[in-house]
């Protein structure tokens, strides 16, 4: 019997929505989820993403995509770079959709992801509980067209933003976005800290949130 030995990947879901952070905020998107995470972030919304998913070649996964007739796709997780397979599979996604983007937690090399795709890496402040994960030969590997996102729990996780933006140039190397953790550090307050520093960053909220509130899943 001959052996099926095409690349698989494990998928917790596959979904249209309206992207909810960075650079892209507003535009219509499909999402990508992928199962699994090697971090445990104090914040983190999206447990179920730790276990629950289905295999998928990648075919099928591509089917699933091009249904929704939207150009831009995002790989998601947990933490996709964990999966062997998503390297091909952002490549044939990029062969097809402009943008591709790839939101990942920054502790995962990401020298090896195509070039085509918009790689937003999360760092990991300290009241993350992970800070201490982050992988910071990335920084070298980012160019203009990436983008970097920083979730601040609170006022120590600003200013430890704050030397972090400072020490790696990293406005000078692409787009940087503070976001605070939804419901638990006022966007008021992080707006005025940003202002007041005269900081080169974007304020960023979860949109998706907004609209649909924080429990509902698949947007």
């Amino acid at each position: 019997m001959k052996m099926d030995n095409a690349p698989r990947l494990r998928i917790n879901e596959i979904f249209h929505s309206i992207q909810g952070e960075g650079t892209r905020t507003g535009v219509r998107c499909v999402f990508v989820r992928l199962t699994g995470c090697h971090l445990r972030c104090t914040w983190y919304d999206t447990t179920y993403a730790f276990t629950e998913g289905e295999w998928m070649s990648l075919d099928d996964i591509l089917d699933r995509v091009r249904a929704f007739d939207c150009p831009t796709v995002e790989v998601t997780g947990g933490e996709p770079l964990l999966q062997p397979a998503v390297y091909p599979l952002m490549s044939r996604l990029a062969d097809e959709f402009v943008p591709v983007l790839l939101e990942t937690g920054g502790a995962v090399p990401i020298e090896r992801v195509d070039p085509r795709v918009v790689r937003i890496m999360d760092l990991k402040c300290p009241g993350s509980g992970e800070a201490e994960r982050n992988h910071w030969p990335n920084i070298d590997h980012l160019t203009p067209h990436d983008e970097v996102k920083l979730v601040l729990l609170d006022r120590a996780d600003y200013d430890w933003a704050k030397d972090v933006l400072r020490r790696y140039d990293l406005t000078a190397r692409c787009p940087v976005i503070f976001s605070p953790v939804h419901g638990r550090l006022a966007l008021l307050d992080l707006a005025t800290w940003i202002l007041a520093d005269r900081l080169a960053v974007r304020v960023g909220l979860q949109l998706h949130k907004l609209v649909w509130g924080r429990e509902v899943r698949g947007v």
